[in-house]
């Protein structure tokens, strides 16, 4: 009987600390399964590259590449870190120097219609039995943050059905690498039994031993690389699929070597060192994190806000200022550090009456929201922290809220700018419900706020 070995590892986001035991473990897999009847197969299932990480940011993603080259991945997919956390053009030549195949089919380019020149549709591996695994790959659909960078991601069902009939036929084992999340694989699992296994990411869930679903065989290695995970496939003779087995390793129990710590550091040491070598303005005073403090950062990231998104009014929360930036010269390493977050700007226009209501629910939860932790979503903070309004304001006995210091007419529209994350976050419905919203693209908050440092306070 043959045996297929998939290795997989997902949403290491740029968590470069377990990387040294992550490569030295499937190096050793790699070595010891490579016998006659045994095939060895890796893959990344997406959220390698996360801007948070100096290193990845200071390179535009290519320095985890580069990392992934190490290891010799067979294929490798993206996911929304990756696809929305880049600019098109970066994401355009992300792959430009990696030695594995970029698999995904449900992206496209907006002008062309055309899949982009650095993914192909799927790959068939032959075993050296003779058997043919067949790899496809899809990634989460998120039309609203896809579509103002240039993209037309298109949803699963439109693509996977016709897609598994064209290639099913042509190999003996079907593997999906998805980044769609583990509702989505246990919906296609029910939908589409003709694919033998699902390797699963993206909601970060973790199947220490694998889950069966209408005889799919899905795998889920967690996040963080704190795991990876490992898919056995056994065929006979016949290339037909006798059992599957599906477990994961934990990284916290894998060698580890003296060296792996100054390996990590030095990640981080040559991140903060490339940032913090591009100059972006000179500042006459300090700007502290501390929405109470002399010179608050909310209050210049509001004015740039504005200025970008071209509107009156925006709103921001204390809880996205990690660090103060000191007096002086203002480089992109001190932005990084003090706003980490892979968040963009979306303008939003509401009519009066919505404007109100939305203020509304913000001020109902505003004394929550303050010491509110926060995880994910794009946020890299600790807590909400305050809201602060730039250009509007609310008047608690009254329950009135004026636009420029004038009373909003109900009945007329208004624009205000803000990050996108409010998109996500429960607290403030009216934004999605009621609002027309533009997202915009492709700079991150830190950047927008560079851009209006470098205008007004430009280094001489």
């Amino acid at each position: 009987m043959e045996k297929i070995i998939l290795l997989h590892t997902n949403d290491l986001h740029s968590h470069l600390e377990n990387w040294p035991k992550i490569r030295r473990f499937l190096h050793t897999r790699q070595q010891e399964n490579q016998q006659a009847d045994q095939e060895v197969i890796t893959v990344d299932l997406g959220d390698f590259v996360d801007r948070w990480h100096p290193l990845t940011e200071a390179t535009d993603g290519q320095a985890s590449v580069l990392l992934m080259n190490d290891i010799g991945y067979d294929a490798a997919t993206i996911g929304n870190n990756e696809g929305v956390g880049n600019s098109k053009d970066d994401l355009n030549h992300l792959y430009d120097q990696a030695n594995f195949d970029v698999l995904l089919d449900n992206l496209f380019d907006k002008q062309t219609l055309q899949p982009p020149v650095w993914s192909q549709a799927s790959k068939i591996i032959t075993t050296k039995n003779g058997t043919k695994v067949g790899l496809i790959a899809f990634t989460a659909p998120f039309p609203l943050t896809y579509s103002p960078n240039g993209w037309d991601i298109r949803q699963v069902e439109d693509i996977l059905p016709d897609l598994v009939a064209r290639l099913r036929p042509q190999v003996d084992v079907l593997v999906l690498m998805s980044h769609l999340g583990i509702s989505a694989d246990r919906h296609i699992a029910r939908a589409q039994p003709e694919i033998d296994v699902i390797l699963g990411s993206h909601t970060h869930h973790l199947f220490e031993r694998g889950e069966v679903v209408n005889d799919v065989q899905i795998a889920a290695a967690g996040k963080y690389g704190y795991y990876v995970g490992e898919v056995h496939i056994y065929v006979d003779d016949q290339h037909k699929i006798v059992r599957t087995s599906a477990h994961t390793y934990a990284t916290e129990k894998m060698l580890e070597l003296p060296e792996d710590q100054v390996e990590i550091d030095g990640y981080l040491a040559e991140g903060h060192r490339l940032l913090a070598e591009k100059a972006v303005a000179d500042m006459p005073f300090s700007m502290s994190a501390d929405v109470h403090a002399e010179h608050p950062m909310i209050e210049y990231a509001l004015h740039a806000v504005k200025e970008k998104a071209g509107t009156d009014v925006a709103i921001l929360n204390s809880g996205l200022f990690l660090e103060d930036i000191p007096e002086g010269i203002v480089n992109q390493d001190q932005l990084h550090t003090a706003l980490p977050h892979p968040m963009h700007l979306i303008k939003v226009t509401l009519p009066g009456n919505e404007l109100i209501r939305l203020i509304l629910e913000m001020e109902k939860n505003r004394h929550f929201l303050i010491n509110f932790p926060v995880i994910g979503m794009g946020f890299r903070g600790k807590v909400f922290g305050h809201l602060v309004y730039e250009g509007l304001s609310y008047d608690p006995v009254n329950r009135k809220v004026c636009w420029l210091g004038e009373p909003v007419d109900p009945t007329a529209k208004y624009t205000l700018a803000t990050v996108d994350h409010y998109m996500v976050l429960p607290f403030f419905p009216t934004i999605e419900i009621a609002g027309e919203y533009e997202f915009l693209f492709p700079e991150f908050i830190r950047s927008v706020l560079g851009d209006y440092l470098k205008a007004h306070y430009p280094i001489q």
